[in-house]
């Protein structure tokens, strides 16, 4: 019986030919999940972020600078220095001599200078009648003029007059206060908020400004001004920011500058301030 020659590549090999075995068969697409929506930055989260970037960056220096307790007579000192450079006229010693130490606060050296730490400050700057002072007419409101805050904390921009506010929470729960700055807020609607009982006020110096010149912040129950020193991320301060600088000594000199001479008005300079007792630390 004749037999017909198969081909080898005719045999089909059932190894080589079988399709592995993934399993069952995976829908390629891609399943749809349904995600919440991401809320925005707040404007907090914001300024949290920047700060830690910027102490992050000061930490990689190869020095630090730090400074030891720095006293009252003087901050007085570089305050008025500060006043003369900036004004271009050399303060007499006649107008010198009623400007005491006791014009400037002197904060507590247990609690750093940072934003959350800034209630507690000014409550031991008041003493043990903190809510006198600051929250006065709390239960009686009519004896208290409206517009007129105990406590008005000056800073260089509108998001860092924010973030004093978070800071001053421990006092605002108490003591009513309000924004002070032009940035989303209009005059006109400052105006109606003025004309509500007021214990404290965080804004910039023009704003500030141009609410008293127009009679809508009044000034009698005014015991202290808050002057922000902290650097932003550019490293410009409320002294060395240029239009803001002039901002705040054209405020402080038309407003504020003859109620420190009849004592009737302190000034607080919070957060870093230069100082001759300034010295370098190494990092390890």
């Amino acid at each position: 019986m004749a037999t017909t020659e198969v081909k080898p590549s005719a045999v089909k090999n059932p190894k080589r030919n079988r399709r592995p075995s993934h399993g069952p068969k995976k829908d390629l697409k891609k399943k749809s999940k349904k995600t919440k929506k991401s809320k925005a930055p707040t404007f907090d989260k914001t300024i949290e972020k920047s700060i830690r970037n910027d102490q992050k960056t000061e930490n990689e220096d190869d020095e630090q600078l730090y400074s030891e307790p720095v006293s009252a007579s003087e901050q007085l000192s570089y305050f008025l220095n500060q006043l003369e450079s900036a004004i271009g006229i050399k303060v007499s010693s006649l107008e010198l001599e009623p400007i005491k130490d006791t014009c400037i606060v002197e904060l507590s050296q247990r609690l750093d200078q940072d934003v959350s730490n800034l209630g507690e400050h000014i409550k031991l700057s008041c003493g043990s009648s903190w809510r006198e002072t600051l929250c006065e007419g709390e239960t009686l409101e009519r004896n208290v003029e409206p517009g007129n805050p105990s406590v008005l904390v000056i800073s260089s921009s509108a998001l860092r007059s924010l973030e004093l506010l978070r800071g001053l929470h421990s006092l605002t729960k108490h003591c009513p206060a309000v924004k002070l700055f032009s940035k989303h807020l209009k005059v006109e609607e400052q105006v109606s908020l003025l004309k509500k009982r007021v214990n404290i006020g965080s804004g910039t110096p023009n704003r500030i400004k141009k609410l008293i010149d127009i009679e809508a912040l009044g000034l009698s129950r005014l015991d202290m001004i808050v002057v922000d020193m902290h650097p932003d991320v550019k490293g410009f301060s409320l002294f060395t920011l240029p239009q803001v600088r002039d901002e705040f000594w054209d405020l402080y000199k038309n407003c504020f500058h003859q109620r420190v001479l009849e004592g009737r008005l302190r000034i607080c300079m919070y957060g870093p301030k230069p100082a001759p007792n300034l010295k370098k630390k190494k990092k390890n």
